[in-house]
């Protein structure tokens, strides 16, 4: 009798320590974006894209309409047992380049509570040619009707 109840101690104990086990959060590191102290080694109006990739890397991901713009993407998740994965942090870091292919721009965007935010930005000149990949990304949201999707016009067309 007394080593069944030894058994069943050591049992519940295991059976414990497993169920705290799944709760302990994992953590997920995805892409790369370049640290301020590397960035600060790329001058905005010399560099260009050979030496901006010999200083930081080859990027994430190039421009999506035009190709005058290198993405760096990185995101932390975290999981908790049978929970969603948590995006805990995300930064994207855009390298925008002039048609000589001298750095023109250098982003920091963070994403804050749901929202994009900038958080560092060095540009050359007061106005920065066309519309931002980010400006792209959420400036066409509640802009299209399901009549532009189908290709009907507004009275059925």
């Amino acid at each position: 009798m007394r080593k069944t109840g030894g058994i069943m101690k050591l049992a519940i104990v295991a059976g414990l320590a497993l169920g705290l086990s799944a709760c302990t959060p994992i953590y997920r590191n995805h892409g790369y974006a370049p640290s301020e102290t590397e960035l600060g080694e790329v001058v905005v109006g010399i560099d260009t894209r050979d030496t901006v990739q010999d200083v930081i890397g080859p990027p994430s991901a190039s421009g999506v309409i035009r190709e005058d713009a290198w993405y760096y993407v990185a995101s932390r998740w975290q999981t908790r047992g049978m929970y969603a994965p948590e995006v805990l942090n995300r930064e994207l870091v855009a390298i925008s380049f002039d048609d000589a292919g001298t750095v023109r721009n250098i982003e920091r965007y963070g994403l804050e509570h749901g929202r994009v935010v900038a958080l560092n930005r060095r540009v050359t000149d007061d106005n920065i040619k066309g519309v931002s990949f980010i400006g792209q990304l959420l400036g066409n949201i509640g802009n299209v009707t399901a009549d532009q999707l189908l290709g009907q016009g507004p009275n059925g067309n």
